[in-house]
This record gives structure tokens, C-alpha cells and sequence, in this order.
């Protein structure tokens, strides 16, 4: 029996198998898109969302392949573009459960003016960037997330130029949904996917991929065994913002800025430490979340901000609802015969 409040939502029961296809994954050998599909595959398992109402939307690149490898409606769009065909989708068909893939060249270059927009709109897709800080198909240029001076095929002296934050970007833009993962953490990465699908409103998921051809091991800084708990703080909402190996660093604020602390020094406890709150709008450590970098903080993961807000294509509906109920032309015959006169 359907959910009357959301006809997407139903009792029947699918697995993580009827996602997957029956052709080969064509990635390469050791691509973090391997595990990312997978976690994704386990989501929709888990989501209530009939298979039926799911579409996943690319543009191009390596990630772009993403609708081919799941067994869903699907469409390729073209480079940067994917956005916009998602969007058409969702005002089209309120319904679908919309889930735009792509990678920081497609939405960072020259997609990044749909995807502010999409942002700013707070259009309710699910956004997955997969982030491995280079253009991967086109074989190794930089690209507009590549630390600066890092060499690569464009960049034989070292870029030059300051990489996006999409983090960042996404604030910037009103973004309601933020989240960070890596792709090394599965169980992570589902808990996320499964939270952005349920936010009424654009999610962005960033997700640090690994590209073992042309940026291997990019990340591994925080995914490391040896490193990734100091390097890496795994946010949820209502909880204290703690980390470390031994569960005994933390973040306070201190004169409007986050600092690392260590529980038992200096008279702190657990009790200084802040708790975060993913959904107060008006928080402004949001912000300061997304900019942490190493060696100084700690890099955030997880959901880092989840606000409600009203949606683009909800208040698409309302208005078109309310033009049609105040207005005289209530078909074709009205239209045709509104401005209509007899000659004799």
C-alpha cells in the first residue's frame, strides 16, 4: 500500500541486488567509485523509494559513468550539464527520486554555474561529488579542487591557482545539505546517502575519491590507518565534536574561531566541547567546519549541515496550483475564445 503523503514511499521490499547490473563495471582497477556505487546500491535498498520513481543524471567524466552501473533509470547528459537536466526532471515529475552524479572538473568547471544555482534554488536533488582532485578521463590535468601547487599533466611547475572548497561553495550558495565522506568508509558513506535522500531540498554529498591512476593516494592524509582518526572527525548532529585515536581531542570555540583541544589538559573536559548542531540555519560554525584543513584541524566528515528550508519545485507547484485556480482560462476553449469577436 503507497504512503499517501508521498506516493514515492512503499511497503515493497528491494534488496541491494536489484540495483545491480548485469554487464561489467568499467573503472579502473582499485577506483574509489567501486565502493561509492556499492555503498549507494545499499541505500536505495534501505531508502523505501520505489526503483521505479530513482534516476540517476551525469555529465561527463570518469563518475559520469555512474548511470550505466546501476539498474535504474538513467541519463549521460553533456559536460556541466547535468544540473539543469535534473532540474527539468524534478519540476517535471515532483515525484522521482533525482540523484545528480558528478565529479569536481564537471561541476566545478564548467558546470559551475548550474551547480551554485541548483544550490541556490534548493531544487530537492541528491547531489554526489565524487572529488578526487583531478580530471581523471582526460588523463591528469588539474582541476578547480587541486591543491596549489600540485604537478600535474597542465601544471608542470605546480598549479598556481586556489582550489574551490565545494564545501565552501555550497554555503555560499544557501546550501541547506552538506555532507563529507570518503570513499574508504562504506557503512559511512550509506548512513550519508540515506540522509541526504530523506532532506526536502538539495543535498550535496562531497566525497573524497581516490584516482589510483593519476592522483593515487590523494587523500591519504585522513583515510590512512595510521592517521585517519587524529586526521578526521566524523560530525553527527547532537553529539560532541570529539576525535583522536583515544577519543580525547575535541573543538571549542574560541574569540569566534574553532580550536583543537585535548580532554584533560588545561582543566578541559568533555563537557567544553562543542555539540553540533547540523540543524540550526543560523550557525555559523558550519561555515568554519567545512574550511578545516590539516595539519591545523582536523578535516570534517560526515552530515556537517541539514537545514529545512522550502523547496524549488514545492513552491513551483503552489504557484502554478494557485495561477490555475484563480484564473479564467480553465482549458483550451477559454484560451482560444478569450479574445474573440464576430465580424459580420
Amino acid at each position: 500500500m503507497e504512503d499517501q503523503a508521498n506516493p514515492s514511499k512503499v511497503a515493497e521490499k528491494v534488496t541491494k541486488a536489484d540495483y545491480k547490473v548485469d554487464q561489467p563495471v568499467k573503472w579502473c582497477a582499485g577506483c574509489g567509485s567501486f565502493a561509492i556505487l556499492s555503498s549507494v546500491q545499499s541505500a536505495l535498498a534501505e531508502s523505501g523509494v520505489r526503483k521505479e520513481d530513482v534516476v540517476f543524471v551525469s555529465g561527463i567524466g570518469c563518475s559520469s559513468r555512474f548511470p550505466y552501473y546501476i539498474n535504474t533509470y538513467g541519463f549521460h547528459g553533456l559536460h556541466g550539464r547535468a544540473a539543469v537536466i535534473a532540474s527539468g526532471m524534478k519540476v517535471a515529475n515532483p515525484n522521482l527520486d533525482i540523484w545528480h552524479i558528478t565529479g569536481d572538473g564537471d561541476s566545478m568547471a564548467i558546470g559551475g554555474n548550474h551547480f551554485i544555482h541548483l544550490v541556490r534554488r534548493n531544487i530537492d536533488i541528491n547531489v554526489l561529488l565524487f572529488n578526487n582532485k583531478i580530471y581523471g578521463l582526460t588523463k591528469g590535468q588539474y582541476s578547480p579542487t587541486t591543491p596549489r601547487g600540485s604537478v600535474t599533466k597542465t601544471s608542470p611547475d605546480g598549479t598556481i591557482e586556489n582550489p574551490f572548497k565545494p564545501g565552501e561553495l555550497t554555503m555560499g550558495a544557501q546550501g541547506t545539505f552538506f555532507a563529507r565522506v570518503v570513499d574508504t568508509e562504506p557503512k559511512r558513506m550509506k548512513e550519508v546517502f540515506l540522509a541526504a535522500s530523506k532532506h526536502k531540498g538539495a543535498s550535496v554529498v562531497e566525497i573524497l575519491q581516490n584516482c589510483v591512476i593519476f592522483n593515487n593516494r590523494i587523500h591519504s592524509e585522513i583515510t590512512g590507518k595510521d592517521v585517519r582518526d587524529d586526521h578526521q572527525i566524523f560530525l553527527k548532529h547532537g553529539k560532541p565534536m570529539i576525535f583522536g585515536k583515544n577519543h580525547d581531542k575535541g573543538l571549542v570555540l574560541e574569540k569566534s574561531r574553532l580550536e583543537v583541544v585535548t580532554i584533560g589538559e588545561n582543566g578541559i573536559t568533555e563537557k567544553d566541547i562543542l555539540v553540533h548542531d547540523a540543524h540550526n540555519p543560523d550557525d555559523t560554525t558550519h561555515y568554519m567546519l567545512v574550511r578545516m584543513t590539516l595539519p591545523e584541524y582536523p578535516v570534517a566528515t560526515g552530515i556537517i549541515r541539514s537545514v529545512s528550508d522550502t523547496t524549488y519545485d514545492k513552491a513551483l507547484q503552489d504557484q502554478v496550483k494557485e495561477a490555475k485556480e484563480n484564473s479564467k482560462i480553465k482549458c483550451m476553449d477559454d484560451l482560444l475564445r478569450q479574445n474573440s469577436w464576430i465580424v459580420k
